[in-house]
């Protein structure tokens, strides 16, 4: 097959059962590529004391991470579709993983906001290569829950965050957190490069089967951007990645700060959305790869449930006004199933959107924009939290969702070279 990865040899596993320890080593590495990221956010009120920051000077040191990622995902998307996934995941674990380190050894905010910096470039190497692996070792039957699997990482690492954040910060300090993080991400990088392999020619041929979109050919990059899809999926990103990240870095803040809980309790206690999140979106993936197995086109499955899902998303609105943290843990649970569910699939629509050799390359841009919407959200938060007050930012957040199941509809539809048009049509 043209452009796609050849028979790798060194395989002392079949390749059914290699691509699920492959999957398994994606899941460990976005677990703690999501605690990484996260400990700034439990950490927050100890970091703003120890560094002199006020919730502006928070907001720069998250948005500094944040604008990197931006950066950089586009640039490792497309280095994914270039050389590899097994290279780009392999020095990126290596990279953010010293990062991490280099946090917890800072003694001024200028080191440390550099070290947040290298940290939000070498992140986003995980998802491109991700959904590259995802999209060349299982067919679409699997995509999703294979998908899910591997980025339930993410909320997972949200999970055990708190917990292990606030004993490490307690037990011994908060500098001791980073550097322990950061170690356990250098073993998982020595994992990956033991386990990863491309798969073979009949893997790839399963894979290629159920694609709506021809699997040999390719958009050359120029020709990506004249895709009505690929800015239909950035809008989407755009769109509805703040509300997740509104999860990840202010949520254990606000429960420290508004609703009364101690750093201990958040470890307690403060993990409950995530997990709520993370069985919800592996359910919700699930259940499109049924409507799939029903009978439903790829793409036409997903829309249909992330469409359902986002209802709940607007319940964020009635957080100012709930009585107690357990409440609040209660509606951000709903919520965070929604945005899960969101950042799980809009990754599978772009492998039904787009052929294999642009797949990295769009999510990488997508997720770019992601980013991009939220350093702009964070800095609208940062800002107006204490002024404004925080009923008008959850009215905001409201309104996200809803306007990329627009998107969804109207923009995305699979996308195929000129030169390879062909007469039947998918939705």
């Amino acid at each position: 097959m043209i452009g796609l990865p050849t028979y790798t040899k060194g395989y002392t596993l079949a390749p059914e059962k290699r691509r699920w320890f492959i999957i398994a080593i994606i899941f460990i590495a976005i677990v703690f590529n999501y605690v990484d990221r996260q400990v700034v956010s439990i950490l927050k009120p100890i970091l703003k004391t120890e560094f002199k920051l006020d919730d502006t000077g928070y907001a720069m040191i998250v948005n500094i991470f944040t604008f990197c990622y931006a950066v950089m995902y586009p640039v490792t998307g497309w280095l994914v579709d270039r050389i590899g996934a097994r290279l780009v995941m392999f020095y990126g674990i290596i990279t953010w993983s010293l990062a991490c380190i280099g946090g917890g050894l800072s003694r001024s905010i200028t080191q440390f906001g550099l070290f947040r910096g290298i940290l939000g470039m070498a992140e986003p190497t995980n998802f491109p290569a991700q959904l590259k692996v995802v999209t060349v070792w299982f067919p679409g039957k699997m995509r999703a829950t294979a998908n899910s699997l591997c980025v339930a990482g993410s909320s997972i690492g949200a999970i055990i965050a708190p917990p292990a954040v606030a004993w490490l910060a307690i037990t011994f300090n908060w500098q001791t957190a980073f550097i322990v993080l950061g170690a356990v991400g250098l073993l998982i990088a020595i994992a990956w490069k033991l386990i990863y392999r491309d798969p073979p020619a009949h893997i790839l041929n399963e894979a290629a089967s159920t694609a709506a979109v021809p699997q040999t050919t390719a958009f050359a990059w120029k020709d990506l951007w004249k895709t009505k899809s690929l800015w239909g999926i950035l809008l989407i990103r755009f769109v509805s990645d703040p509300v997740w990240y509104f999860c990840l870095f202010w949520l254990p803040g606000y429960l420290q700060e508004r609703s009364g809980l101690t750093l201990a309790q958040v470890g307690m206690f403060g993990w409950i959305p995530f997990l709520v999140a993370d069985l919800g979106a592996i359910g919700t993936s699930a259940w499109s790869d049924k409507l799939v197995r029903r009978g439903h086109a790829p793409l036409k499955a997903r829309k249909i449930m992330l469409t359902l899902v986002a209802v709940f998303a607007p319940l964020c609105v009635l957080a100012p006004y709930l009585p107690n943290a357990a409440s609040t843990l209660a509606v951000f649970s709903i919520v965070a199933v929604a945005c899960l569910s969101w950042l799980f699939t809009v990754s599978v629509v772009v492998a039904e959107a787009f052929p294999v050799n642009n797949v990295a390359s769009v999510l990488g841009i997508a997720g770019g924009f992601g980013a991009l919407g939220a350093v702009l959200f964070n800095y609208f938060v940062g800002q107006f939290m204490g002024t404004l007050g925080a009923a008008k930012i959850f009215i905001a957040m409201a309104f996200l969702h809803p306007m990329a199941v627009l998107i969804l509809w109207t923009m995305v539809k699979p996308e195929r070279p000129k030169s390879k048009i062909e007469t039947k049509q998918f939705n």
